[in-house]
């Protein structure tokens, strides 16, 4: 009768193997502090604050649009009567009109100028494009109280003594006016977007014996596209914004919104000032947002979405 011995178990056998092997139980997390710093409360307070400081002027233009009495600063009754005179007085639609009109023509003359523009600069760096640069530079830092006064001699003399008599006319003068800072604007996101590309796409487009203009239409222009719409639209909403200029420039039969407010503080502001600045702003947030899908489309980080809108 034979016995045998009884079977050596993992435990017995390797017991380092049997404890590697084991589950193991995750750590138990680290618990957080609970209560907040004074310097964490400070800072919260503080952009709290900053956020009413710069929105609640907005939030206040936005209720007041909905005052049905006869001033703005005196409200009265809520209400949409505001809304409805926009449509009842010709003056206010003729000046959002004029605003709509120049804003539109002067984005695009300014996109297609500065696209170009933007184009040369990211395409053949040099010495040229360091005094382009410079002469950008200089137009967007310039106050726009000068460049009215310097703008309305000149458009004068366009005008009356070169006899052209096309520069009489109120909206293109508004246009030239304003299209002068937006071509800068437009100039330096489409650079931003094209410094920041590979051009060895273009270089490969010519070694396959594309023509320049082949190449900058299927290659180029796809590439600069995302930034060019970006332009378009900051284009078209700093027109809407530009007083100083417009109350240079502009002639009888042609007053834009913006100088159309300015006359209007003479008499009083009234509600219908606060609806038809709200419409622009709701027209002004919407050109950004599609910017910014626009850009988002084109695979653009947040961080990059902000550069390309600041020219960065």
């Amino acid at each position: 009768m034979t016995t045998t011995a009884p079977e050596a178990t993992l435990t017995d056998a390797a017991p380092g193997v049997a404890e590697a092997t084991a589950p193991r139980t995750p750590p138990a997390p680290v618990a957080r502090r609970a209560r907040r710093s004074p310097v964490d409360i400070g800072l919260t307070v503080w952009s709290v604050l900053v956020f009413l400081f710069l929105f609640a002027p907005i939030i206040v233009i936005l209720v007041y649009s909905f005052n049905n009495g006869r001033l703005l600063i005196a409200w009265n009754e809520f209400g949409f009567e505001p809304y409805r005179a926009l449509w009842e007085k010709p003056a206010v639609r003729d000046a959002v009109a004029v605003s709509l009109r120049t804003g539109a023509i002067a984005a695009v003359l300014a996109t297609l100028l500065g696209t170009l523009a933007g184009i040369a600069l990211a395409r053949k760096p040099g010495k040229w494009a360091l005094w382009f640069i410079g002469l950008l530079l200089l137009v967007s830092v310039t106050p726009e109280i000068v460049d009215a006064v310097a703008l309305l001699p000149w458009l004068v003399f366009l005008g009356q003594d070169a006899g052209l008599s096309i520069f009489n006319d109120g909206t293109v003068r508004l246009v030239v006016g304003h299209s002068l800072f937006s071509t800068a604007v437009v100039t330096y996101i489409v650079r931003a977007r094209l410094v920041g590309l590979d051009a060895q796409l273009e270089e490969a487009s010519a070694d396959l014996y594309a023509r320049p203009l082949t190449t900058f239409r299927r290659v180029t222009l796809p590439l600069a596209m995302p930034a060019v719409l970006a332009g378009l639209l900051l284009s078209f909403t700093l027109s809407l914004d530009n007083t100083v200029v417009a109350a240079f420039v502009q002639v009888s039969g042609s007053t834009p919104w913006p100088v159309y407010v300015l006359s209007a503080l003479r008499g009083g502001l009234r509600p219908e000032i606060a609806a038809v600045s709200t419409v622009m702003l709701l027209l002004t947030l919407a050109a950004l947002a599609l910017v910014a899908v626009v850009l988002k489309r084109a695979g653009d980080s947040a961080t990059q979405i902000a550069r390309t809108m600041s020219g960065g």
